[in-house]
């Protein structure tokens, strides 16, 4: 099998289908934002903020949470956007087959050995996801679990630091935001 090139192109690939991977779903927050908004503040982030033009990493940031989260398979985004792509999707995502604390132990333990690129999209992921539980939290989630997460992405990163020292500050001076979580 030849290696596919990934450009501009595929990644406008790959945003009309994560568009529609994740048409109807919606993030947790009271405006049930659209969930797409997600995986574009996580490329914007890498883009505007990390300075990453790589289009394979920009590629599997936009489609990151489609085998975690719409039923997508690893070989059908081999098929779409090549195995490049679809390893860093496959490394970024969570095995729903196990419960919710085993997910979360497995990324922290295996976050550390990711690729540069699947450290990169996670790193802004968390960064996402931080920044939207201070400005549009979660309908019902507790202080107390909103700092749990916090806690939570800061193991994560810890097997992350050294891949970006930019990205990495980004993320502290949201983390340090975490005392303004009730």
């Amino acid at each position: 099998m030849t290696r596919r090139t990934v450009t501009v192109g595929t990644f406008a690939q790959a945003v009309a289908f994560a568009t529609e991977a994740h048409r109807g779903m919606t993030r947790k927050d009271k405006e049930a934002s659209p969930y797409i908004n997600h995986p574009l503040a996580v490329v914007a982030i890498l883009v505007e903020e990390g300075g990453i033009a790589d289009c394979a990493t920009l590629c599997a940031a936009i489609l990151h949470d489609t085998i975690e989260d719409t039923g997508t398979t690893h070989g059908e985004l081999v098929e779409r956007f090549g195995r490049e792509v679809a390893d860093i999707v496959r490394e970024v995502s969570d095995d729903k087959r196990f419960d919710k604390q085993v997910r979360k132990d497995l990324q922290i333990a295996h976050t550390a050995y990711a690729s540069p690129r699947a450290k990169l999209v996670k790193l802004a992921d968390k960064i996402a996801n931080m920044r939207d539980i201070l400005d549009r939290p979660p309908v019902g989630w507790s202080g107390d679990r909103k700092r749990e997460y916090f806690d939570w992405a800061s193991r994560v990163v810890l097997g992350i630091r050294g891949t970006h020292p930019n990205l990495e500050s980004i993320f502290d001076s949201v983390h340090r935001r975490r005392a303004e979580l009730t």
